[in-house]
Parts: C-alpha cells; sequence; structure tokens
C-alpha cells in the first residue's frame, strides 16, 4: 500500500487527537491540533493549501485542502455525524487537481474517530477524473 508507514504515522496522531480533544469541536479546532502532533512526531505538515481547478487552461474553481502531510497525502478533515460519499468525492477531487496519490478523510464527529483512505483514480481520461 502506496505511503502505508505515512499515513499509519497519521492515523496515529488523529487518534491521539481523538482521545485528548472528544468530539464536538469544529473541523478548524481538529486541524490546529494535527497541526502540533504532526509537528511534535517530526512531521513536515502545511495548512489550507490553496488547490485551483483548472478547464481548457483556465482556473474555473479555487479550494483548499485541510492539510498536506509531507507534501505526499492530503487529509481532508470532518466533524459531521457520518461521512458521506460527496466528502469522499471532494478528497478524490482534490488528490486530482494537485496529482497526489493518496488521501486521508478523517472524521471528528463522532466519539470513535472515523476514517478513508483513498487513492487518485488512475483514468487516462482527463474529463472523468474526480468522478465517484
Amino acid at each position: 500500500m502506496l505511503y502505508e508507514d505515512l499515513t499509519g504515522k497519521a492515523l496515529e496522531a488523529c487518534f491521539e487527537v481523538a482521545k485528548e480533544l472528544g468530539a464536538g469541536f469544529l473541523e478548524s479546532v481538529y486541524e490546529k491540533a494535527l497541526l502540533i502532533a504532526f509537528q511534535q512526531k517530526g512531521l513536515e505538515v502545511k495548512a489550507q493549501i490553496p488547490l485551483s481547478v483548472r478547464f481548457r487552461g483556465h482556473v474555473v474553481g479555487e479550494f483548499y485542502a485541510d492539510l498536506l502531510l509531507e507534501n505526499k497525502v492530503i487529509l481532508e478533515l470532518k466533524a459531521v455525524r457520518t461521512l458521506t460519499p460527496e466528502h469522499q468525492a471532494q478528497l478524490i477531487n482534490y488528490l486530482n487537481a494537485t496529482d497526489i496519490e493518496v488521501g486521508l478523510l478523517i472524521n471528528f464527529g463522532n466519539p470513535r474517530l472515523e476514517y478513508k483512505r483513498l487513492y487518485r483514480q488512475q483514468d487516462s481520461s482527463k474529463s472523468l477524473k474526480g468522478v465517484l
């Protein structure tokens, strides 16, 4: 599995944050806590990474990925009752927009941490990239 060790360390930090803070905070609180946890583990992390969506050479949208770990794994954070297919599609689209291959969708919205490891689609058709 691609970046298994790195995603394992990321999930370890997520579980630590979930255990210490519990559920019920805004995503921004978990994001800031994860920044601290990753830095304390000696991992390079960046927050609120700008992403541009291009269509025929023109920027048609701009979004922000929550966290980028070691320039290899995007973390999209949620604090919702349950993860939906739309949340997964959002992360897949971020992966496609950046050419980063691995992402973690993390939900702090319940007492028990929920997560999914997702991969960029290796679709040869640009028009279909990002579709789940």
